[in-house]
């Protein structure tokens, strides 16, 4: 089974002819040059594959798609504010590694103990939220310079200091 990762939303139409306007996380300016399909979720863990024509860049966290089949302004309208999805390869084809989006399939430890892996990046002004399953519930995962003790690229672990009770909230 491929695995997908969540890397922005199509956020508007542009001009008259089809184009969409990607809104990504992916830590650089893109085209996406290369890319022949993205994903959309249909059902929780059901992708259906959407097919590009062309792509180029608008600026740095936007890049304009064209998909096979939606021709006009009004038809793209059914596709605005759903996110986009890649399979795994493609993700680490487009994703700046040291964008907070590339923690995606990364696993948080503490004292050497695996809280879960990262299923999600919220980016906000101060901190990065991670997303992860601790317990069989989502948990937000605070990564900041208070938090963050060591980033292992390698094995793809980020181990943390977290606030003491912090785990608490998400099984009680």
């Amino acid at each position: 089974m491929s695995k997908y990762y969540k890397i922005g939303k199509l956020v508007a139409t542009h001009g008259f002819s089809g184009e969409m306007i990607l809104k990504h996380g992916l830590g650089k300016k893109t085209s996406l040059k290369g890319l022949i399909k993205i994903f959309l979720e249909d059902n929780k863990d059901s992708f259906i594959p959407y097919f590009l024509e062309k792509t180029s860049i608008k600026n740095e966290t936007e890049t304009l798609l064209k998909i096979e089949g939606f021709e006009t302004k009004e038809s793209c309208r059914k596709l605005l504010q759903q996110e986009i999805w890649l399979t795994e390869d493609d993700f680490k084809k487009f994703a700046a590694g040291s964008a907070p989006i590339s923690f995606l399939g990364y696993f948080i430890s503490e004292n050497n103990i695996t809280i879960g892996e990262v299923i999600e990046v919220i980016e906000q002004p101060h901190q990065i939220l991670c997303k992860v399953i601790y317990k069989n519930k989502e948990a937000l995962i605070p990564i900041h310079r208070d938090s963050l003790v060591e980033i292992d690229k390698k094995k793809k672990i980020i181990h943390v200091d977290l606030p003491e009770g912090l785990l608490d909230i998400y099984t009680e």
